[in-house]
Order: C-alpha cells, then sequence, then structure tokens
C-alpha cells in the first residue's frame, strides 16, 4: 500500500478498503494512511457540493477508525501512536475566533456561538478519549509523545465557545491526569496560570466552569496533611476567583473546591471567610446572595470555636446585608437563622450576636419596604426575645443611648463652628482687604437656629412580650 507524507482533499476522494475487509497484517498501514488523511482540515463555510461530499467522506472514516480502535487489539505501535497525535493536533489545535466585546445590555442567558466544524471536531474529541483510555497503550510510551506542549495547547482551547468542545477538553484532560501520575504537577500549575491571568489581567474566560470541575475531582483526592502548595492554591487563586464580575457563571464549581477544602482541614474556615469579606460585594445584588449561599455552606463545616474567633466581623457583614435595601438579599441573609448551626451559634452566644444585629434589626422594623423583609426581621426579633427578654432590653436601651450620644456630639459640634462663624461676622466689617462678595456671605448668613437640623431620637423598637406571644399562640390555636 502506497504512503504519502501528505493527503490533499482530492486523495480523500480515492476510495479505500474498510479494516473488516483488509487482511491483519495490512490494517496497520491502512490505520496511518487513513490518519494523514483524515489530517486534512476542512472549512465549513465552504458549502459547494464536493466539499460538502469530500467532509461526509472524512466523517465516516474518523468513525471507522474509532470503531477500529475500540474493537481491534491489534492496532498498538509507535509509529501508529505518533500518526494520532498528530492528526488529533492537526484537527484541534487550531486558533479560537476573537470574542465579541461584552456590552452591560448582555444577558447571561445569550445562547453561546456553536463551531461550524462540530460535526469533524466531536469525532476526533472520541477518537482521542478512546485512545487515551485504550489498556492497549503503554502508559509510558505515552509519556514520550503526550508532553507539556501538547497539554497546554489543549488547555487553551477552554477558552473556545462551544461548551460541547469544553465539556470533552474537561473530560479527555481528567483522564490524562488521573493516568500520568508525572504530569500532574505540571497540570495543575498550567491551570493555575490561566486562573492568574483571568483574577490579575483581568482576562474573560469560557472555560472557568470547566477547569473548577476537574480540580473539584482532583482536590478530592488530596492527602491529609494538607501541602503548603496546594493551602496557596485556596488562598491564592480559589479565593481571588470570588471578585471576579462573572461569578455567577461557576460559583457552583467554585463552592465545591473551597468546601472540599474546609471538610480537609477545618482550620482553614476561618481565613477563608475573612478574605471573602474583604471581597464582599458593595453594589452587586446578585453577587451578595452568592457570598451568603456560600458563608453558609462553609459555616456548616465549622466547629463553634472557630466561628467565635471570626464572629465579630462575620456578623457585622451579616448584618449590613439585613438591612440591604434589595430584598433578596435581606431575605437571604434574614434565612441564615433556619440553618441549625447558625441558629445554636446565635442561642449559646446570643450576648455577643444581638449586640452586631440589633442596629439592622431596628432599620428594618422601622424602614424597610418590602413586607417579606418585616416578616423576617420579626421573627428573629421574636426568636431573641424568646431568647432573653432581658437582653433584648438591655441591646435596645444600650442603642438608644449611643444613639443620643451621637446627636449630642453632632449638636456640639454644630454650635462650636457657630461661634467661629459669629467671630468672622463681627470681625468682617473690620477688614478693609477682604474683598465684598465675601463679607456679603459672612454678614448675610441665617441665624444658626435656621440652620441647625435636630437629629431625632430612634423610636424605640416596638416588640412584644413573651406573655402577648403565647395569648397570639393561645388565639391562633383557638381558632
Amino acid at each position: 500500500m502506497d504512503l504519502k507524507a501528505f493527503y490533499t482533499k482530492d486523495d480523500l476522494m480515492e476510495p479505500l478498503p474498510q479494516f473488516r475487509e483488509t487482511n491483519p497484517e495490512e490494517r496497520q498501514m491502512l490505520l496511518i494512511k487513513k490518519l494523514r488523511m483524515c489530517s486534512v482540515v476542512f472549512d465549513f463555510k465552504n458549502k459547494t457540493a464536493r466539499s460538502n461530499l469530500g467532509k461526509e467522506i472524512k466523517r465516516q472514516m474518523l468513525l471507522e477508525m474509532v470503531d477500529f480502535i475500540t474493537t481491534d487489539t491489534t492496532w498498538f505501535s509507535e509509529e501508529a501512536t505518533v500518526e494520532m497525535l498528530d492528526m488529533v493536533a492537526s484537527n484541534i489545535f487550531r486558533p479560537l475566533p476573537p470574542k465579541r466585546q461584552k456590552q452591560p445590555w448582555d444577558t447571561d442567558e445569550e445562547e453561546p456561538k456553536l463551531d461550524d466544524a462540530w460535526p469533524h471536531l466531536q469525532i476526533v474529541y472520541e477518537f482521542l478519549l478512546r485512545f487515551v483510555i485504550s489498556t492497549e497503550v503503554d502508559t509510558k510510551f505515552l509519556k514520550k509523545h503526550i508532553k507539556g506542549k501538547f497539554i497546554v495547547s489543549m488547555l487553551d482551547l477552554f477558552d473556545t465557545n462551544d461548551p460541547r468542545e469544553r465539556d470533552y477538553l474537561k473530560t479527555i484532560l481528567h483522564r490524562i491526569y488521573g493516568r500520568f501520575m508525572s504530569m500532574r504537577s505540571f497540570i495543575r500549575r498550567a491551570i493555575n496560570h490561566i486562573f492568574f491571568k483571568v483574577i490579575y489581567r483581568d482576562v474573560r474566560h469560557n472555560g472557568i466552569a470547566e477547569l473548577l470541575e476537574i480540580l473539584g475531582s482532583i482536590i478530592n483526592g488530596f492527602a491529609l496533611p494538607l501541602k503548603t502548595e496546594h493551602k496557596q492554591f485556596l488562598r491564592n487563586v480559589l479565593v481571588p476567583l470570588h471578585k471576579l464580575p462573572t461569578l455567577a457563571s461557576f460559583h457552583q464549581q467554585l463552592t465545591i473546591c473551597v468546601t472540599q477544602f474546609i471538610e480537609k482541614d477545618s482550620s482553614l474556615s476561618g481565613p477563608v471567610v475573612l478574605t471573602f469579606l474583604h471581597f464582599w460585594p458593595r453594589t452587586s445584588s446578585s453577587k451578595e446572595v452568592i457570598f451568603l449561599n456560600e458563608i453558609e455552606e462553609i459555616l456548616e463545616l465549622c466547629t463553634t470555636e472557630q466561628i467565635l474567633k471570626i464572629h465579630e466581623p462575620l456578623f457585622r457583614a451579616i448584618a449590613k446585608s439585613v438591612q440591604s435595601q434589595h430584598f433578596q438579599v435581606a431575605e437571604r441573609a434574614l434565612f441564615l437563622w433556619n440553618n441549625d448551626i447558625i441558629a445554636g451559634f446565635t442561642h449559646d452566644y446570643r450576648d455577643k450576636v444581638l449586640p452586631l444585629l440589633y442596629p439592622a434589626l431596628h432599620e428594618n422594623n422601622k424602614h424597610h419596604w418590602n413586607a417579606a423583609v418585616h416578616s423576617l426581621t420579626f421573627n428573629i426579633v421574636k426568636m431573641f426575645l424568646e431568647l432573653d427578654q432581658v437582653l433584648f432590653k438591655s441591646v435596645c436601651e444600650d442603642f438608644q443611648n449611643a444613639f443620643s450620644e451621637v446627636a449630642k456630639l453632632k449638636e456640639a459640634r454644630f454650635y462650636k463652628w457657630e461661634k467661629i462663624r459669629e467671630l468672622a461676622r463681627a470681625n468682617a466689617p473690620s477688614q478693609p482687604d477682604l474683598e465684598e462678595h465675601i463679607k456679603l456671605q459672612i454678614l448675610e448668613r441665617p441665624f444658626p437656629a435656621e440652620l441647625l437640623k435636630k437629629v431625632e431620637t430612634p423610636v424605640q423598637m416596638e416588640y412584644p412580650t413573651i406573655e402577648e406571644h403565647l395569648e397570639q399562640d393561645t388565639k391562633g390555636s383557638m381558632e
């Protein structure tokens, strides 16, 4: 059988026998010839009849080779392996189309742009997957040909717009990671490099969710105690990914990775939560809800002692979310007390939690516009009252006194500045070098009483007593 170094699209029109019609000793040469012919790449924007015929012939040839390496046990040789990897590289390693700049009016629900060449790419990826998992291939021999350049080129393809291609890449890379132990460290570093570009160069990337899925299974296999390298990966890569504006597209996979670290070493929960608070969103309500969801999952894995170490900054952040004017954020923050861990901590350390939370509850009770938030706030107030009514009244009084002190300080500061203004009024006429318009501004200032706006002392939060709660519950049961 004649072999060429390179084949053209016209060569694909040459009829070739199928593997089952060929003698076993000739199948190796036929496989190599078909691999070289399938290295020819078609332009799928060309819709001519001849081009469509060539595409279909190549597709049938690829399907036949997938079936051959799956069912036959005599195909493996060094020359065939090199030709297979060359054919795969010719088809999948290509420049990706440029990304369209995301506009403010774009939504995440928009349909992804699919690759026109997918009819061929899908079969090539299936071929590569069957090749990688095949037991006929010697792992030591394969290491010589699947090197760092091949892995990096595969990782570059994760930025494709086509989710079907990213799914195949995820499966194949995970298989390679599991099969080649010597390449594991290199693969992790290469993935980290992609994340660093996304985090610190503000580069958009389509494959973050798929890469995190791979890392989720990798983290699950980390041995204890965790290595310093793995803890640095959590601190320098996973946690900073939370600050990206595209967090919603991969937060589920990211949460799994973070919680797996904490499941393996719960002492990491404190630093992780404190860093979350540093990255806490200020203007994005959707991200704030995501943060609250993840904080709840992390707290479920913490011990009481670990929560106690970070309770002050933690509950201050939660209190800000409780009094958010965005009702979804406020509702999600108030729903945290449906969690047994948070409710139990609040029960045991109510003297530490209530002073941090009371100003937000008071603000919601008096000024929040949403009825559901009002109802949830009342339930939290009722919980604290049932736990310790004396403590609740004491915290309420402390809040009133602190507010009064602030109002007095504001008033005193105003009158100190007003004395300075009075001196300026008295001295203005005797200043010959002072410009006339400045003199008029000083002399015509209104009387202090007109400027001073009295700060009203907040009305004490109206809350029912425990006896009134019991009466309401009794009436409800009778009705």
